[in-house]
């Protein structure tokens, strides 16, 4: 009976593995068919898009190897800033806590095992103290279970902060945001790294930290407690085990750490495609191409779909050879090594039955706790490899972060230089001084490597208002990014005030997010107004009817609960009229009062007598401007014009008193 039993149990198997595979099979066939239909609905072959280009695959970046734990050092030491910090306590804490949660853990197994030696021994009062006894346990492992919950999560938040911190340091130090966004092309979805990449860094490595501390003091308990009771021979088969075992699964989980990667930047182009839409929404509504983004964004999560579908078909797989060999051949090996010492005569266990099955039930829980530990430490390397992608992600953007602060770019350029006496980026040299413009033999050339003008040198000094003319595209803008310092100098020597006296003021300003008094002191606070002393509210009045805004104070729906309207937050982007904006940049013009202004179209929606009211007061501040702008009527608030053709020729002149006063 028992081999036709045996028999039939074979069969049932060989037949549950047929239909498992069978099942497989036609769930693959039918997300092929979906994909096809997929693809014929949307014709995404024809949808073409650039994020990210260069991915040089040449080098391994995510991969369990010495250049991993150099870089998870690097940002360890940003995350746990000195051995003394609250960072290293509270790991310190969650080790500790460890400790005691291995102890109960040993505590439970002896307390089981006597609650259930008193059971089949029929002793009563012996099971009545041994369960007050587990009682008494349990509000200490239910303490010791959240502590490390709540230890783990608040080291996990202690690091987001600090390394969030460091990067938002370098990122926002001097012009770096735009930098990386304009002069340097190898990260284009900061965004993604800076929040997301971040946060999945840390949680990943507290999981890690956990899923390796735990089985190793565990591995190290039983193994001590297996070895006193059982002899050596026990314990060095599990080890063995652990070591052959733990270099299989290591090897074939090495693609998940670029899989990582290559996930995390397609979650970033696909973020990066939908904020695209919310920022060019008005453009896209007028050319009405809500179609065409549409196909845009299935695209992009179509790939991104395709590219999770294929992962986890991989850690599928790679996830039944981990329970095989990390779980369950752990326990099969387990069992035999605990089996030996009570097969061997005249051992210490070959004692009374009784004496024997409690040493087996005893030593069979430990074994169970081992092998838990030995399956979570060949499986911690599924996690230590996602976290060699999120290592290499977070990496990229503080090296990039460093290499731009200190001046170093990449960049893929459309023009040789070979040929070309005009130097290369940086090479230039910046002069701070007052009350003085000077371009010295500086060329303009755009960070694609376009050479808009090959040696521009002139003179402004403080009071020598010029207007700046030519073609779209002719170097306006560059000349203003050049004094700026956006773009760096490629040769020659520019002469400029320091960056606190050179205001700027493009034809759309910028509106940020806060009170009606920070769209007319940004980008100081309210704190850096009052300390300066020199400017109240009332004082922020008087240049609002400069501007002919004042009427903005008595709006209805400007004031805040106590009737203020300087401290009314609104999204000011939308509030605005285009008018009113430029008109409030102009009166944060007046208010910050610097040697230098660019004035970039800044006036092209206000009505001609409120411009020319508020040209004249920069006159009247001391405010010399550079203006780019094609009315007439404000030739007459300049002295000079610099006009480039827009074939790298230009010209620098003083306005004729007639053309000054009609205009040309």
């Amino acid at each position: 009976m028992a081999p036709t039993f045996s028999k039939f149990m074979t069969r049932r198997n060989v037949a549950g593995a047929c239909a498992l595979t069978a099942l497989i099979w036609i769930l693959k066939r039918r997300n092929r068919k979906q994909a096809a239909k997929y693809r014929n609905a949307w014709p995404t072959n024809d949808i073409q898009y650039v994020i990210k280009e260069e991915e040089k695959p040449k080098v391994p970046k995510a991969h369990v190897n010495v250049r991993f734990f150099r870089q998870l050092y690097q940002l360890l030491k940003i995350g746990i800033p000195s051995v003394v910090s609250f960072e290293m306590g509270f790991i310190m804490l969650i080790a500790g806590t460890l400790v005691v949660r291995s102890v109960c853990d040993f505590q439970l197994i002896n307390m089981i095992t006597a609650l259930d030696a008193s059971i089949l021994n029929m002793n009563k009062p012996s099971f009545k103290r041994n369960l007050f006894k587990f009682l008494c346990l349990i509000p200490m492992i239910s303490l010791v279970n959240n502590v490390l919950k709540y230890s783990t999560y608040e080291t996990k938040l202690r690091l987001r902060t600090n390394i969030t911190r460091y990067l938002l340091d370098q990122y926002l130090k001097g012009f770096t945001y735009y930098k990386m966004s304009n002069l340097d092309s190898r990260i284009a979805n900061p965004d993604q790294l800076l929040t997301t990449d971040v946060d999945k860094f840390c949680e990943s490595f507290m999981d890690l930290y956990n899923n390796i501390a735990k089985p190793v003091l565990d591995i190290g308990f039983y193994m001590y407690k297996l070895t006193i009771n059982l002899g050596q021979e026990t314990p060095i088969i599990m080890l063995s085990y652990l070591v052959f075992a733990g270099m299989i699964v290591t090897y074939l989980r090495k693609p998940i750490g670029q899989m990582t990667v290559k996930e995390q930047r397609l979650e970033g182009e696909y973020r990066h495609i939908n904020s695209r839409l919310i920022t060019n929404s008005e453009e896209i509504a007028f050319y009405q191409g809500n179609n065409r983004e549409k196909l845009t964004l299935l695209t992009s999560f179509h790939k991104l779909t395709t590219h999770l579908r294929k992962c986890q078909e991989f850690k599928t797989l790679i996830g039944i050879i981990d329970n095989f060999v990390g779980k369950y051949m752990a326990t099969v090996v387990g069992f035999y090594a605990v089996s030996l010492p009570f097969f061997v005569e005249n051992h210490a266990l070959s004692k009374a039955s009784n004496y024997r099955f409690n040493s087996y039930y005893t030593y069979g829980r430990m074994l169970i706790k081992l092998a838990e530990a030995i399956g979570r430490l060949v499986l911690a390397g599924r996690e230590m490899t996602r976290l060699a992608g999120l290592t290499a992600r977070v990496t990229e953007i503080k090296d990039v972060l460093g290499d731009i602060n200190s001046g170093k770019y990449e960049r893929t350029m459309i023009c040789d230089f070979k040929d070309e006496s005009i130097g290369s980026p940086g090479k230039g040299k910046i002069v701070n001084k007052d009350n003085i413009i000077r371009f010295e033999h500086v060329p303009l050339v755009t960070p694609n490597g376009d050479i808009l003008i090959k040696e521009l040198s002139f003179e402004v000094k403080s009071g020598m208002n010029v207007l700046v003319c030519g073609p779209n595209g002719c170097g306006k803008s560059s000349l203003f990014r050049i004094l700026g310092e956006l773009w760096p100098i490629w040769n020659g020597i520019v002469t400029k005030p320091p960056r606190g006296k050179l205001f700027y003021i493009p034809q759309r300003p910028y509106m940020t997010l806060g009170t009606l008094r920070d769209q007319v002191i940004y980008p100081h606070t309210k704190t850096e107004m009052m300390r300066r002393g020199q400017m109240t509210d009332d004082d922020l009045r008087k240049l609002l009817d400069l501007v002919q805004l004042s009427h903005l104070l008595e709006r209805e729906n400007f004031t805040n609960s106590e009737g203020q309207a300087w401290d009314a937050v609104a999204d000011w982007m939308d509030v605005l009229s285009g008018g009113e904006k430029q008109r409030i940049a102009m009166a944060r013009l007046f208010y910050h009062k610097p040697q230098f202004a660019i004035l970039d179209e800044c006036t092209s929606a206000v009505s001609v007598d409120v411009e020319d009211s508020m040209y004249m007061y920069c006159r009247q501040a001391n405010i010399t401007l550079f203006t780019v702008s094609h009315r007439r009527s404000l030739w007459k608030h300049h002295e000079y014009y610099l006009q480039m053709d827009g074939r790298g020729n230009y010209e620098f002149k003083a306005i004729e008193p007639d053309t000054k006063e009609f205009g040309s």
